[in-house]
């Protein structure tokens, strides 16, 4: 009883602490799952609580559940519309690009640890893959909202390549537990049977599971709890039919996510704080497992298996995937630094201590490490690379002031309520200038406890509650006019899409004549809209850029039928790798490195003395030019 009673206390206590942690951390701009995998560490073996911890069975089955609960909250999250614009290249990185990468990375385990080939390219495969959980928290952790087509091939990539991790570590770990080498045509057999199995079982449970809601009368508070049970069920059932359960509950989702489903509000509310929940839980215990006095011995090793990952093997695996698809050198360069490892390394590197792998704690203590350096090189480092690169778009609205009321499933119509915050994009506006399409009816607006007619509303103020009645994939268009904004951290890191704009009818002549562009005559008479499609060559999304003579197009908003509005930048800043700074100080040590080397001439002397004034001038400027506002 006592006993319980103190695990009920620390369960609770440890959860406390990870949101709280996770809340400061997030100010210095921490990955949040390094930190709660610090936190299990922290009340682990070797911390000041001594919290031992170290039943594998249990920690794989928890993870299992875990993982599958948060991919199948990843698909509910993840448009259709999205999917068709970076399912191919996804799918190329899920299969090809795991296979390419778990084989570089062995190679690299084969030269610096005291393993045979097949072991080393074990512990490839158990660290090749990208982890789902990292990726959805990071890359929308701080309200990161990046380029469409990159943000989802991300974030289907790490969905979806589960199942090729799991069957390369499976069945190397049993190749290595028997001793032998040989490959039968029943390995390959085995892998199609996953992929096969969990695609079928995922979109037939997922079809399934919204029929069911939207025909059940439930208490509204059933719902999710009924939605994630069926979760459950899709995703075992999927395992057990030797299929990839992982594949499943993520199409399961997507299918689920994608349909009008009934208390969807409630339901997708809920799975945001169970998967939250999981991801905290999931990585805590993945904590104290470690021992981290028993890493030290592999420290070394698992750094440079690390570096190889994420500086060779993982971009030449992108750079090959991605060789097909026009992704610009920008968004390949990101993709590749945004191969985020996770829990699922680790969750498979329990796979050889369970099939008895010798030495089977080292492949554990080496996952650890490698996605421990992950975290804290790249999970660091991601906000910065994206905004640096154009990765990153301005931020989109908040939910915060908007309200859902379910209507029967019946309608093809949602009815949403609005609150105008002062930070509202039509705030003091009037209500002629809000965009409504011909299908979205404005009803009522509530204004200090006062009912306003749709046809005597003149005015949009601070506090007013605008009702509407709209299509689900017309809601989007009323979110960015009426949702207040997300702020940026400073003023330096705000993130725009060009210095003003222009409609996607614009014809392209007429901005030829201002700036000089070079265009043919027949690309005069075209719409800016047909004339970056045509320029650009692949599916457009917000965020594309084209350079053109002395400005710089970018695609600031498209809809079904295409771009409907282009920013111009006038005069566009090239992608720095190195912040300014550390450029201002690389060019003053060089500086100085000129002048103090021995063996130089007088002359060179004086050269280096005009270089190196002319470079402290260029500083001085530099530093003056940060100070503008």
């Amino acid at each position: 009883m006592e006993f319980a009673n103190q695990l009920i206390f620390m369960g609770g206590a440890l959860l406390l602490v990870s949101i709280l942690a996770g809340v400061l951390s997030s100010r210095i701009g921490a990955p949040l799952l390094l930190v709660f995998l610090g936190l299990g560490m922290f009340f682990g073996e070797d911390g000041p609580f001594g919290i031992s911890f170290d039943n594998f069975d249990l920690a794989y089955l928890v993870g299992s559940l875990a993982l599958a609960i948060i991919l199948f909250d990843g698909g509910l999250r993840t448009p259709l519309k999205s999917i068709r614009v970076a399912w191919a290249p996804a799918s190329l990185l899920a299969t090809l690009g795991v296979l390419i990468t778990a084989g570089l990375t062995g190679l690299f385990a084969w030269a610096v640890l005291d393993f045979g080939l097949v072991p080393s390219l074990l512990v490839g495969s158990i660290v090749g893959s990208t982890d789902a959980a990292a990726v959805f928290l990071l890359l929308h952790q701080r309200g990161m909202d990046l380029k469409r087509r990159v943000g989802t091939t991300l974030e289907v990539e790490s969905g979806v390549n589960d199942p090729m991790a799991i069957f390369l570590t499976i069945t190397l770990a049993e190749l290595v537990s028997s001793g032998t080498t040989d490959i039968t045509w029943d390995i390959a057999r085995s892998f199609l049977l996953q992929l096969g199995v969990g695609a079928a079982f995922g979109l037939l449970g997922g079809y399934a599971l919204t029929w069911v809601v939207n025909k059940l009368e439930l208490a509204p508070g059933l719902y999710p709890v009924f939605v994630i049970a069926g979760a459950l069920v899709v995703f075992g059932g999927a395992q057990q039919l030797e299929g990839s359960g992982f594949l499943a509950v993520y199409l399961a989702g997507i299918v689920a996510g994608n349909k009008r489903l009934r208390a969807n509000q409630l339901i997708r509310r809920f799975h945001d704080g169970i998967a939250w929940v999981c991801q905290i839980g999931m990585f805590l215990m993945l904590g104290f497992l470690v021992t981290p006095s028993n890493l030290l011995p592999d420290l070394l090793p698992a750094g440079l298996i690390a570096l190889g990952l994420m500086f060779i093997a993982r971009p030449v695996a992108v750079l090959l995937c991605l060789a097909p698809f026009n992704f610009s050198r920008e968004e390949r360069l990101f993709i590749a630094w945004v191969g985020l490892r996770g829990a699922v390394p680790i969750f498979l590197a329990i796979i050889p201590l369970l099939q008895g792998v010798v030495g089977g704690m080292q492949f554990f203590n080496v996952a650890f490490l490698v996605v421990l350096s992950s975290l804290i090189l790249q999970g660091w480092t991601v906000p910065w690379l994206a905004r640096k690169l154009n990765i990153e778009l301005p931020p989109t609205p908040e939910d915060k002031g908007k309200l859902d009321f379910e209507l029967p499933t019946g309608f093809d119509r949602e009815m949403v309520g609005y609150r105008i915050a002062e930070s509202s994009p039509m705030v003091n506006k009037s209500i002629d200038a809000l965009r409504v399409p011909d299908r979205v009816r404005i009803l009522a607006l509530l204004r200090g406890n006062v009912v306003v007619p749709r046809q005597l509303i003149k005015m949009l103020k601070p506090n007013d509650y605008l009702l509407a009645v709209a299509p689900p994939e017309q809601v989007l268009l009323l979110d960015r006019q009426l949702l207040p904004r997300r702020r940026s951290r400073s003023r330096r890191e705000e993130v725009t899409l060009g210095d003003f704009s222009f409609p996607g009818t614009t014809p392209v002549g007429a901005l030829s004549d201002i700036y000089d562009l070079p265009v043919t005559t027949q690309e005069r008479e075209m719409p800016l809209a047909d004339f970056l499609r045509k320029r650009l060559g692949k599916t457009v999304s917000v965020g594309d850029r084209l350079a053109l003579g002395p400005i710089e197009l970018v695609v600031r908003d498209l809809n079904e039928e295409g771009i409907t509005e282009v920013g111009i930048w006038l005069e566009p800043a090239p992608p720095q790798l190195l912040p300014e700074r550390l450029l201002v100080l690389f060019h003053r040590a060089a500086a100085l490195f000129r002048r103090g080397w021995p063996g130089i001439s007088t002359t060179h002397h004086q050269d280096s003395s005009v270089e190196s004034s002319s470079e402290a001038d260029d500083d001085q400027a530099a530093s003056a030019g940060d100070r503008k506002p």
